[in-house]
C-alpha cells in the first residue's frame, strides 16, 4: 500500500494571488526537501497542475511558509515565499510576494502566532527572501480576524476588509541600494532604463521606447514573442549592470513599462511582467518601485508621471484590470540626495479553505 503524507495547510488569497499557507515547522528542513514537498503539493511540473492544489498560473500557484521570528527581533513573525514554476521542477526563492504577504498578517493570527487585538492588530513581518520589514495591519474586531469589508482592489471580485501593508525598510533590499546601477537613467540595448530597487528590483522603460503603449491588454503583449524576446534581453543585461547576475532562468530583477495615464485622477499607466509573462493585474511589491520612480527626478518617468513634489502622495498606477495605489514617501539620504523613505498600499485577503494537503509519502515522509 502507497501512503500519504498529510501536512496541515491553510488555503487564501492574498491580494491578486492565491495558494497555500504553511507553518515553517510543518515543513522539512532542508530547503531541496521543502522544494520538492511544496512541488508535490501544487501539482508541479504539469500545465494543468490536475495532481495537486495549483491554479495552473503563476498568480495563482504561489506558496507562503510562516514561522514564530525568533525572541528579541523586531519582527513577530517570519514569511518565506516560494515561487513554484508550474511547467517545470523548480522553486524560486529569490522573489518575495506582497499579494501573498497581505494573508501572512490574517494566517499568523488565526495560527496563533500573534495574538488577537480589540479592533485592529499590528503584525510586524520580515520578508525572508529579501530581508524587508513590513507592517501590516488587520482588522480584528471583537478580537477575531474578520475577511468582511468595503475595500476593493482591482483583480479581485466584490469587497473584502482592508489589509494595510507598510513597508519601513523598502529600499535596497536586493542590491543594497536605490538605484543598483549608481544612474536614474541608463542606455541598455539601445532603450533608456531606470534600474530602481524598492521593495523588489525593477528594471522600467518607456512603453513607446518599446513600440507599445502601455494600453495592452496581457494576453496581446504575451503573444508578441518578439517583445517577449525583446524586454527579456533588456532585463537579463540590466541585471548585469545592477550587480545581479545573469537573470536567465530567474524571476528578479522584474520588468515594466510605463506611459502616460489613460483614466481621470490615475498618475501613471504601466504594464509589470512576472518576468516572462505580463502580469494580469499589479503585484505590490513591483508597484511600490514603479511608484517610486514617478517620484524621483530624472528616471524614465519624468514628462510622464501625473505626480506632485508632496513628501507623501498617493501615485494611482493604471494596470491591465485597473488600478493601484500605492503611497510614497520621500526625503533626503546622508548625501542630501533625493531617496524613498516608505512605501504603501493597502490590499484584502481572504480565507477560503483550512485544512491537509497530501503528498506521496515518497516525497516525503513527515517529520
Amino acid at each position: 500500500m502507497t501512503l500519504q503524507t498529510a501536512i496541515p495547510c491553510t488555503f487564501m488569497r492574498g491580494g491578486t494571488s492565491r495558494g497555500p499557507y504553511f507553518l515553517r515547522s510543518d515543513l522539512p528542513e532542508d530547503r531541496e526537501a521543502m522544494a520538492r514537498v511544496i512541488l508535490a503539493a501544487v501539482g508541479s511540473p504539469d500545465a494543468r497542475q490536475i495532481d495537486g492544489i495549483g491554479g495552473a498560473t503563476t498568480l495563482t500557484t504561489k506558496v507562503a511558509i510562516v514561522s514564530r521570528a525568533a525572541p528579541g527581533q523586531a519582527q513577530q513573525v517570519d514569511y518565506l515565499f516560494a515561487q513554484p514554476a508550474v511547467d517545470r521542477a523548480f522553486v524560486d526563492w529569490g522573489p518575495t510576494c506582497g499579494n501573498m504577504l497581505a494573508g501572512v498578517g490574517p494566517f499568523a493570527i488565526e495560527s496563533g502566532l500573534v495574538p488577537a487585538e480589540q479592533g485592529e492588530t499590528r503584525v510586524m513581518i520580515r520578508a525572508v527572501n529579501t530581508g524587508a520589514l513590513i507592517e501590516a495591519v488587520v482588522q480584528t474586531p471583537g478580537g477575531r480576524v474578520t475577511y468582511d469589508g468595503e475595500t476593493a482592489i482591482a483583480g479581485v471580485p466584490g469587497t473584502a476588509a482592508p489589509v494595510l501593508l507598510n513597508f519601513a525598510d523598502a529600499v535596497g533590499g536586493a542590491t543594497g541600494r536605490l538605484m543598483p546601477t549608481g544612474n536614474p537613467l541608463d542606455r541598455i540595448e539601445g532603450v533608456d532604463v531606470t534600474c530602481l530597487d524598492v521593495c523588489m528590483p525593477v528594471v522600467i522603460a518607456r512603453a513607446k521606447d518599446l513600440g507599445k503603449t502601455a494600453r495592452e491588454t496581457a494576453k496581446d503583449l504575451d503573444a508578441d514573442k518578439d517583445f517577449m524576446a525583446r524586454i527579456e534581453k533588456i532585463r537579463r543585461a540590466a541585471s548585469l549592470a545592477m550587480g545581479m547576475g545573469d537573470a536567465e532562468g530567474r524571476v528578479i530583477p522584474k520588468f515594466a513599462m510605463i506611459a502616460e495615464p489613460a483614466g481621470e485622477g490615475a498618475s501613471v499607466a504601466a504594464r509589470y511582467f512576472t518576468p516572462l509573462a505580463c502580469h494580469e493585474a499589479m503585484a505590490v511589491t513591483g508597484g511600490i518601485c514603479i511608484a517610486s520612480a514617478c517620484k524621483l527626478p530624472d528616471t524614465v518617468a519624468a514628462g510622464i508621471a501625473r505626480v506632485s513634489d508632496a513628501a507623501r502622495e498617493a501615485v494611482v498606477i493604471e494596470h491591465p484590470t485597473g488600478m493601484m495605489e500605492a503611497v510614497i514617501t520621500t526625503g533626503t539620504d546622508a548625501e542630501g540626495k533625493p531617496t524613498i523613505l516608505a512605501g504603501g498600499t493597502l490590499r484584502t485577503a481572504r480565507l477560503l479553505m483550512k485544512g491537509e494537503v497530501y503528498i506521496p509519502s515518497r516525497v516525503w515522509a513527515g517529520r
